[in-house]
């Protein structure tokens, strides 16, 4: 286990580890104020496709969470780089509407791209939709995946994610995604270069054994669990063998960093 005053700068997982069910998870917004009084710095990260940067932080501000757009770094965004420096031109969004605005520049169609972007689409997946990403594939698109979180925690339960789906397309169509959200190390990598730090001085507060916890090792990181969003109570013993440390939940990351 990793002891206190490691690390020197956070990446904060949003959904399920700062709020759940749009509260503010008990003890956030104080926690996070503790760090931006000390000087920690620190990022948000998300995996989510259904809202733009600028929602997820007018949401935070709402929940009495400081934040502004360029602190949130985000996998469509991620997505959106990765396509503008490879000169593509032509894509079909997979992702709720909202965030088509993180793509700006980019010709959005239903057929004949040269990508597929997956991201989570909710209760508006069909088959016509998954098919018609199929045979895009099968015309030669590229796969490109901007998160493959198995489930998450809504409505007050779990829910398939993205991921899921984008295992059907690669199943179906013979492709591999390309992955450019959490836990791809292009994407903590990414976030090291935002803070300024090496990834062995950031530590990475999730709720999600695989794209947070895990991730954030595999990107030379410290991985801290939280009991939070979709933790439960039988992934203790699998938190505890992949964390470095597990706390009950993001109040509690003051007092592990020494405040």
């Amino acid at each position: 286990m990793s002891g206190p005053g490691r690390a020197g700068g956070l990446l904060f997982d949003l959904d399920g580890t700062v709020y759940q069910e749009g509260r503010a998870i008990p003890g956030a917004a104080e926690a996070l104020e503790t760090l931006r009084r000390r000087g920690l710095p620190f990022r948000f990260t998300t995996n989510t496709t259904r809202r733009p940067r600028a929602a997820l932080a007018a949401r935070l501000r709402e929940m009495g969470i400081p934040a502004r757009p360029e602190e949130i770094l985000s996998a469509p965004a991620a997505a959106a780089r990765w396509l503008r420096d490879r000169g593509v031109r032509r894509a079909q969004l997979l992702l709720a509407e909202a965030t088509f605005e993180e793509f700006s520049g980019l010709e959005i169609v239903d057929r004949a791209p040269e990508v597929v972007v997956v991201g989570d689409l909710g209760e508006g997946w069909t088959f016509p939709l998954l098919n018609q990403a199929f045979r895009n594939l099968m015309g030669g698109a590229e796969l490109l995946a901007i998160q493959r979180n198995r489930y998450w925690h809504t409505d007050g339960a779990l829910s398939l994610d993205a991921g899921p789906f984008v295992a059907a397309l690669e199943y179906g169509s013979g492709k591999t995604a390309t992955l450019v959200g959490k836990p791809s190390r292009a994407f903590f990598a990414a976030a090291a270069r935002e803070l300024g730090l090496p990834p062995e001085r950031i530590a990475v507060v999730g709720d999600d054994l695989e794209s947070d916890v895990a991730g954030a090792r595999a990107a030379g990181m410290l991985g801290v669990a939280v009991r939070t969003g979709k933790y439960r109570p039988q992934d203790e013993e699998r938190a505890r063998q992949s964390a470095d440390v597990v706390l009950d939940s993001i109040a509690g990351v003051p007092e592990w960093v020494g405040f």
